[in-house]
């Protein structure tokens, strides 16, 4: 069984509508109920930015600080966690503008990028602005996948950005009609090696989620079964520097199509995640809403459990609004699934009895308008 990590402790500065809050933890879940509105998905946020990234809502930093305040905001929490108990500390400084990066410290001494949390703790999460990921749109889907992959890969992001930097490069010189070869060339070159990396390091979460998906016993969640489509169809099996080279005679003799495009039409960034409900063989978009949300919290629950198979540490889990759509008997097989992972989950709800199946295997506080009780 995979070893636990935990936070024992969380406060906040200035954070969304705290002006200072501080939760006392003991390792259990956590149940945060109340009102809509009260800030419950606030203290899911601040957990969410322990991990790489800018958090569950993908917020802009500076939107993050508290209406009202001096400026700049602060979490800290005492973490058991890959490496031991150890204190870790994000935010921003007063008066710091939009572009900003968050600082982070970590046993008060700061770190060179975020990407050292994924050395103490894994954070996943499921909320309600997710329910839409089988009928929204492709880039969605790509993110939530690429948000897999970085929990077992802490490159993949820094991969992801630099073709992206690469590819506007690309597109600006193309829009200008810049057709240099060197200077493409050389672009195209980085595009190539950064872009098949990506799209093997996607293939490859698939492949572990499908053989965790073969290997998993009967649960009241149906199974997702994953496939990617748009770019290197078919070919991922093949070695990587046959691929590169494929890719790099796409954008070479696409240069023509993308200039007038105005933008590059081949690459990993036109990848969909394709979702089924292998049970009922259907395509998720096709299925009921309540169907989507079993599937995607059959996903999030697969990818937790092979997070801790795979670094042999259970993630802490954030699930917001968690129990609202599922009957009694689904949310009581949910919560075992949860505990039986092993780690820690945040949950959130409007109505604490609907956690009650938890019984004494999370702690209970009630949050409203900014404040926090037992």
């Amino acid at each position: 069984m995979a070893q636990k990590t935990s936070l024992s402790r969380l406060k906040l500065t200035d954070f969304r509508n705290y002006a200072e809050a501080a939760l006392p933890l003991d390792g259990r879940h956590v149940v945060l109920t109340g009102e809509n509105g009260a800030g419950k998905t606030n203290l899911l946020e601040a957990v969410s930015f322990l991990s790489p990234g800018r958090g569950l809502r993908r917020a802009v930093l500076s939107d993050v600080t508290r209406v009202g305040a001096a400026g700049g905001f602060t979490i800290f929490a005492d973490v058991d966690g890959m490496d031991g108990e150890v204190s870790i500390g994000t935010g921003i400084e007063p008066g710091e503008s939009e572009s900003v990066t968050r600082k982070l410290r970590i046993n008060g001494t700061p770190a060179k990028s975020t990407e050292e949390l994924t050395d103490h703790l894994s954070v996943l999460w499921l909320t309600p602005a997710m329910d839409g990921l089988f009928t929204g749109g492709s880039s969605d889907r790509r993110r939530f996948l690429d948000r897999l992959v970085l929990s077992l890969d802490p490159a993949h992001g820094r991969r992801a950005s630099d073709f992206e930097r690469a590819m506007r490069s690309r597109n600006r010189l193309l829009s200008e009609g810049r057709f240099d070869p060197s200077w493409l060339s050389a672009i195209e070159a980085q595009m190539a090696g950064l872009g098949i990396a990506m799209a093997a390091a996607r293939q490859e979460m698939l492949g572990l989620l499908r053989r965790l998906s073969a290997n998993s016993g009967e649960t009241p969640f149906p199974t997702p079964v994953l496939t990617l489509e748009g770019f290197m169809d078919g070919a991922m099996d093949r070695p990587a520097a046959d691929l590169e080279e494929d890719y790099l005679g796409m954008l070479r003799n696409g240069r023509g199509r993308d200039a007038a495009a105005g933008r590059t039409l081949d690459g990993p960034h036109r990848s969909d995640l394709l979702v089924r409900h292998r049970e009922k063989d259907m395509e998720a978009e096709r299925c009921s809403t309540g169907e989507q949300k079993a599937l995607l919290i059959g996903l999030v629950l697969a990818h937790a459990r092979l997070t801790a198979d795979m670094t042999g540490y259970a993630p802490i889990l954030l699930l917001d609004e968690i129990a609202a759509h599922l009957d009694e008997g689904r949310r009581a097989a949910l919560f075992d699934l949860v505990h039986g992972l092993g780690g820690q989950s945040f949950m959130t709800g409007t109505d604490r009895s609907m956690f009650s199946a938890l019984a004494d295997r999370a702690q209970f506080f009630t949050v409203a308008h900014g404040g926090i009780g037992d």
